[in-house]
Parts: C-alpha cells; sequence; structure tokens
C-alpha cells in the first residue's frame, strides 16, 4: 500500500509541474483589460470590416441617383431601296436628332432621398454591428476572468488537500488515526491535481477563444502573447431600476434601425408617387431632302400614357412596405422589453446571491474550515470532517465564483440592449 502511494504521490508531483509550468506561460506576457481587446475586436472582426465596402456601393448607387436622363442622339433614314420614285437613294429623307427625357414629379429628389435613407439603414446596421462585437469580447472577456478565478480556486484545493495529506501522515505515525486514513487523503489530493489540470485547459481554450474575436488562433494580441486578464470580477454592478432601462432602449440600434427603415420605406412610396406623372421626352433635330436637296428642322414630343394607372401598383408595393414597419417595429419592442425584464430580474438575483455570499456565506465557511483544520490537528476532529470542512468553503467560493460573472455577463446582456452602461459595472 505504501508503495502505491508513493507512487500516486509522484504523479501528483509530475502534474502539479505541468500546472506550474502552464500556469507561467499564461502568465508570460502583458496583463489584458478590456479596453485592449474591444480595440484589437474593432480593428480585426471580419465582419465589420465588410461594411467599408457596403458604403462604398451605397456612394456609387447614390452618384447613380443624382444623375439625370442622358440624352440620346438618333439618326433615321426614310424613303430608300423602294420602288418607283424611292428607287436607290434619289427620294431619301435622312434625319439627325437629339432627344432628352425631362423628368417631372420630383422623380430625382425622390431617388436620392431614397439612397440616402439606404445609407442611413446601413449605419446603423454597422452600429448595432459594432455592438455585437463588443458584446462579444466582453463576454467572452469575462469567461477568461472566470476561468482565471476557478483555476486559483482548484490550485487552492490542491494545497488544502495537500496539507490534510501531511497531517494525515502526521496522525498514521503518531498511531492515532489508521493508515486508511492516509490513502484517502492521497486519493482527494490526486483528484484535485486532476481538476486543477481540466480548469487550466478550460482557461486556455477560453483564452484562444477570446483572441479569436480579432483574428487570432492564439492568445495574441498585436503579434505578442498576453497574460492574465485585468477584471475586477467581484465588484458588481447595480441592477438599477426597470423604468430607466426601458428609457435607454431609445438608444438601441435593433430598434433605432425601424426608424430609419420608416424613413427608407417613405422615400421609397414619394418615389413611386412620382411614378404618376409622365415624363416628356422632347427632341429636335435636322432632315435632309434628297430629291429637292432641301434641309428642313424636325421637332418632336413624346409622353407615355396611363401614367397614373401603371404607378397605382408600386404605390401599393410601397405603402404596403411602409406599414409592414411599424409592425415589425412594435414587434420587435415587445421582444426586446421583455428581454430585457427577464435580464433585469436575473441580475438583481446573481447580485443578491454574490453579496450574500461575500459578506456572510463565506466568511462563515472560511472560520469553519479553520477552526475544523485545528480541531483536526489536536484529534478532535475525524477526517472527514475535516474533508466536509474544506468541501463546503470551496463549494461557496465556487458559487461566488459563478454567480458574480453570472452577474457580469447579465450586466453585459443588459448594456447591449440599452447601449448605456449600468453604474458600478467592472472594467
Amino acid at each position: 500500500m505504501e508503495t502505491f502511494f508513493a507512487c500516486a504521490r509522484r504523479a501528483c508531483l509530475l502534474v502539479i509541474s505541468f500546472l506550474a509550468a502552464a500556469s507561467a506561460i499564461a502568465a508570460s506576457g502583458p496583463p489584458l483589460t478590456l479596453q485592449q481587446a474591444i480595440s484589437a475586436a474593432m480593428q480585426g472582426d471580419p465582419r465589420l470590416q465588410t461594411f467599408a465596402f457596403r458604403f462604398r456601393a451605397e456612394d456609387a448607387r447614390a452618384q447613380q441617383a443624382a444623375l439625370r436622363p442622358a440624352p440620346q442622339i438618333s439618326a433615321n433614314l426614310e424613303n430608300v431601296a423602294g420602288t418607283g420614285d424611292t428607287q436607290g437613294l434619289d427620294a431619301a429623307e435622312g434625319t439627325l436628332a437629339l432627344s432628352k427625357v425631362i423628368e417631372l414629379g420630383g422623380k430625382q429628389s425622390a431617388r436620392i432621398s431614397a439612397t440616402q435613407a439606404s445609407r442611413d439603414v446601413l449605419a446603423i446596421e454597422r452600429d448595432a454591428a459594432q455592438l455585437d462585437v463588443l458584446a462579444e469580447v466582453t463576454r467572452r472577456f469575462i469567461i477568461v476572468a472566470q476561468r482565471q478565478q476557478e483555476l486559483e480556486l482548484l490550485q487552492e484545493a490542491v494545497e488544502l488537500a495537500k496539507r490534510t495529506v501531511s497531517a494525515a501522515e502526521r496522525r498514521v505515525h503518531a498511531a492515532r488515526s489508521p493508515h486508511a486514513e492516509l490513502d484517502r487523503a492521497g486519493i482527494a489530493h490526486g483528484r484535485a491535481v486532476l481538476e486543477a489540470r481540466g480548469a487550466q485547459f478550460e482557461l486556455d481554450t477560453a483564452r484562444s477563444q477570446l483572441a479569436a474575436t480579432w483574428g487570432e488562433s492564439a492568445p495574441v494580441i498585436n503579434g505578442q502573447p498576453f497574460g492574465k486578464v485585468e477584471a475586477k470580477l467581484f465588484d458588481l454592478p447595480d441592477a438599477g431600476e426597470f423604468p430607466d432601462l426601458v428609457a435607454g432602449l431609445v438608444g438601441n440600434p435593433d430598434l433605432l434601425i425601424f426608424a430609419t427603415e420608416a424613413r427608407l420605406r417613405d422615400a421609397e412610396l414619394r418615389l413611386a408617387e412620382s411614378r404618376r406623372r409622365p415624363d416628356v421626352e422632347f427632341g429636335a433635330g435636322l432632315r435632309h431632302l434628297e430629291e429637292t436637296n432641301d434641309q428642313a428642322f424636325v421637332l418632336s414630343l413624346a409622353m407615355p400614357l396611363y401614367s397614373a394607372r401603371r404607378a397605382s401598383g408600386f404605390e401599393a408595393e410601397a405603402r404596403a412596405n411602409r406599414e409592414l414597419v411599424d409592425a415589425e417595429r412594435r414587434v420587435a419592442e415587445t421582444r426586446v422589453r421583455t428581454t430585457l425584464y427577464e435580464l433585469h430580474q436575473h441580475l438583481a438575483q446573481a447580485i443578491l446571491v454574490a453579496r450574500t455570499l461575500t459578506d456572510d456565506i463565506q466568511p462563515r465557511a472560511a472560520e469553519a474550515l479553520e477552526e475544523t483544520r485545528r480541531a483536526f490537528d489536536r484529534g478532535r476532529y475525524g477526517y472527514l470532517d475535516l474533508v466536509d470542512a474544506q468541501r463546503e468553503y470551496l463549494s461557496v467560493r465556487a458559487s461566488l465564483i459563478e454567480a458574480s460573472a453570472n452577474a457580469q455577463l447579465l450586466r453585459t446582456e443588459i448594456e447591449r440592449l440599452t447601449n448605456m452602461p449600468l453604474s458600478g459595472a467592472a472594467q
């Protein structure tokens, strides 16, 4: 049994050495702040880079909309290759004319307004995309901070298990406890080491996922590895009042886009209404009469018929699209308000749990652990009493980390919806 325990102990020491080396590698780079992560993501996220091309396309469409109809030049040749007097070119009449469409009904200004409104919609979409990137970076940053705290907690669990092994060895050598107690302490120590190793892997994964927001596949920023993230995970935000949060929804790009979309649909409706007035095509040219060798001016005027009737279908479509925007806006507002209410309730609950754990339960768990440890060293408590106290202390600490991280994540979701920070928010 002693040989088995000695081998297990050596294996645990090897794992501890591995964890120490991994922690040293993770902490080798400079610390990373949330602002640095956000700045890198804003510059490197592929979704945001596409907007530059989309804006160029909108600018090109605006140039097209500002153009007036191009003038047309035409050439006609009549009375050629016929019979009798029109054989050959003897009676030919050639006309060279220049014509131009004159737009009526404000069609050009309506086109320009529609393209400008379309560009405004794209600007709101870009703002929403930027807010999505900011929220995603913040969420992954918080998760890395949570994994760091969990790893530190499990490393503390390894130290507690190691101290328990030492205390059990002293009790066994003093013939105050059976050897099985030492074996159980060694098993608990080995399991704690394995859990800490798993937490290290979880942290490494979270760090890589954070770096992926700015296009890196490894924990690197600006070409250099970064160390721990600097986050005040336990500085809890103020949940705020729900009516104040609802008032902040006016700045949500997901809702602002409906106002901009409405302006676009209004512009499209005005453009459709402008089709009621027909355009006039005016032309002037010069005609040559081959038979008499004379020249004469030619004037023309053309106007399409039934323009109002043909425009009615375009107007109906544009009006339906405009009404659809209002309906979709009401649905979105209801959904966002409901989501905001749920997030606010969960945030208040998470803050209550975290503060209760911090102010009341965690200090008592730490005090109970210390008293149990002293009693165990004096032989008043058994091994199971000490293990239960350690497990309770570690469980409380783990619950505090989870509740604090959950509060920070909920804060991020609320700030995404309201587009404004909550007071007391951690970095």
